[in-house]
């Protein structure tokens, strides 16, 4: 065998030993062409499903509802009674427009758990938005627009002008 490629020994695997080259093994270039637009490569926030939030809010009031209604049945209380104090509740927290009460937690998003994927995208909008503001980040702001900016001003504000061999060449300025 040269250069320890390959088996050590064909004996006993069933084949002769001979060594091919991998000729779909495909190498890298050296333009690295992406064919997917460099837009799609920007980290672009999920967006939560809205009527996944609101059946899982209903669904924590109904939690919320049974509880009361579990604990009256213990006490014993009239039929006709339970079904007053559940609906008052229910009326109650489905008419609170935000639900923070229906969790009760108060953790925001330390307060979920791994499979709550839209809680968690709507905690981190939430999130990113206060850090937004509290930063002073405009809404309309562009990541890398600062550059593109100062690229444009360069080009507008900087005439072209001939230096001695003829030839153009931007005009230097001192800063």
């Amino acid at each position: 065998m040269s250069s320890n490629v390959g088996l050590t020994t064909p004996r006993g695997s069933g084949t002769s030993g001979y060594v091919q080259r991998n000729l779909s093994n495909l190498r890298p270039r050296d333009n690295s062409f992406s064919p997917y637009p460099t837009d799609s490569l920007k980290h672009r926030q999920r967006q939560p499903n809205a009527e996944i939030l609101e059946h899982d809010r209903l669904r924590q009031i109904e939690v919320q509802v049974f509880d009361l209604r579990d604990k009256l049945e213990d006490e014993e209380v009239e039929e006709d009674e339970i079904e007053a104090q559940t609906e008052a509740l229910r009326r109650k927290l489905v008419s609170s427009d935000d639900g923070d009460q229906v969790k009760g937690d108060g953790k925001g998003k330390k307060g979920l758990k791994v499979h709550q994927v839209h809680e968690l995208a709507k905690a981190k909008i939430e999130e990113s938005e206060r850090l937004r503001r509290a930063l002073g980040i405009r809404e309309d702001y562009e990541e890398g627009g600062h550059w593109k900016r100062g690229e444009e001003r360069l080009r507008e504000g900087i005439p072209e002008a001939k230096n001695e061999d003829g030839g153009r060449a931007l005009k230097k300025e001192r800063w």
